[in-house]
């Protein structure tokens, strides 16, 4: 069997949870393949329990299933251990969760000059999550960074953090008047927490092409979104690493060749957390209504989430730079009661309709979207469990989006729980 990618077709936050979830009992592996504990995955259980993960991926809540943190991940042990303990307090078994070896450790360093640096450039600031995720990447990408591995050589961890804190001490008492870090401190307290993690430390890279040789499937399950992609995102406001499906096969160890699905995740509308260009944005009650109606509170960050209608220019180029086989369509509940639900099928630029995304970061921040008006419903639509179910209003506005983004809609979230899904199409 091959590898599924799991991927966000906008901005994060679209539910991702959600569908691995739904895919879990099929699945033998789930495997984290990017990012860090700046992003959050909420699952809701049959029985009503709702679980907020961060770094452990999804697959964790199905008995049975190997959950792999792979190596293009950073890992802050403190937040590792801290949600381990959070869902072994609720009788979750973490037996199976194993820690890829050339994963990199977020340092308390990285979330020092993190923090500093976003209030230091003020109006200008990026609108990271203060939790290190930038700085760490910088440091991998710099050859200067800390690996899982590292815990199991004293010698070797020693070396690293002196040398990185001969620089990162500089950056913090003499730019930024800081305090400095302990080098000995932080080698001691890195040790303490590895503790808790090390006999997770894994070759996982191997572990999971010797899972392919013998039929398993394996979903790949990304974290933030597309336009979040620190390569094909709204740059500079973006992430540090690659959420987008390209990333996953780096980010797990596995060959792309391996990966014969990508499944991209829709919410039935638009939203954003942080910094930066938003063309469908709304700033009048329908935004206030999305928003309650909908939830649209960070998991991670707890920030309120910036809401607008569902925009088709960004699904389209999703379904291309992802090569993206299959939707989820979540949240689609969340538009019941509307008279009318809007649907961005381009942009206006510089008075110039803009049928994809504008090549520029200039031509995005001016883009002004081109509505097109569909009828709403009125029925209540989470009891529904096949696409027949639907009003068809509903059915319409589904199948619109289905034409728009390029991509088959498999499946429709029509509430929170995991069994309020309408399957059209299987994915396993």
């Amino acid at each position: 069997m091959a590898a599924i990618v799991l991927i966000g077709a906008q901005w994060g936050d679209e539910g991702k949870g959600k569908a691995t979830d739904l895919l879990g009992e099929k699945l033998q592996w789930v495997v984290r393949y990017q990012g860090g504990n700046n992003a959050g995955h909420t699952v809701v259980l049959p029985n009503g329990e709702t679980f907020a993960l961060h770094l452990i991926p999804s697959g964790i809540l199905t008995p049975g299933v190997n959950n792999v943190i792979g190596n293009g991940v950073v890992v802050d042990p403190s937040v590792l251990l801290a949600e381990l303990k959070g869902l072994e307090d609720r009788d979750v078994d973490t037996s199976r969760l194993l820690l890829s070896a050339d994963a990199h450790l977020l340092m308390p360093y990285h979330v020092a000059i993190d923090k500093v640096t976003e209030r230091f450039l003020g109006n200008s600031k990026i609108g990271t999550t203060g939790r290190g995720i930038g700085p760490c990447y910088q440091d991998k990408i710099a050859r200067v960074g800390v690996r899982v591995a590292d815990v199991l050589d004293e010698k070797i961890l020693t070396q690293k953090v002196e040398a990185a804190l001969e620089v990162k001490n500089q950056i913090l008492t003499k730019i930024y008047n800081r305090k400095g870090l302990d080098p000995n401190e932080v080698v001691d307290g890195t040790l303490e927490l590895a503790e808790g993690f090390k006999h997770r430390i894994s070759d996982t890279r191997l572990l999971l092409n010797q899972a392919l040789e013998r039929g398993e499937t394996i979903l790949l399950e990304g974290s933030q979104g597309t336009l979040l992609d620190v390569d094909h995102g709204t740059y500079p406001y973006v992430t540090s690493s690659n959420p987008t499906a390209g990333g996953a096969a780096v980010g797990a160890g596995i060959g792309p060749g391996r990966i014969d699905t990508v499944l991209g995740i829709l919410k039935a509308y638009t939203t954003r957390v942080g910094e930066g260009p938003f063309p469908t944005e709304l700033f009048d009650e329908w935004g206030a209504y999305l928003a309650k109606t909908g939830g649209e509170v960070g998991v991670t960050t707890g920030r309120a989430r910036r809401t607008g209608w569902f925009d088709a220019v960004i699904a389209r180029y999703a379904t291309r730079v992802n090569g993206i086989t299959d939707y989820f369509l979540t949240k689609l509940d969340v538009l019941s009661s509307l008279e009318t639900v809007p649907i961005c099928v381009a942009y206006e630029v510089d008075g110039e309709r803009v049928d994809d995304m504008p090549m520029t970061q200039t031509g995005f921040h001016h883009a002004k979207p081109i509505y097109e008006e569909m009828p709403g419903w009125w029925e209540d639509i989470s009891g529904c469990r096949t696409f027949e179910d639907l009003p068809k209003n509903a059915q319409d506005y589904v199948l619109r989006l289905e034409e728009l983004s390029g991509a088959h809609i498999s499946c429709i979230g029509v509430g929170p729980g995991r069994d309020q899904t309408i399957v059209r199409r299987e994915i396993v």
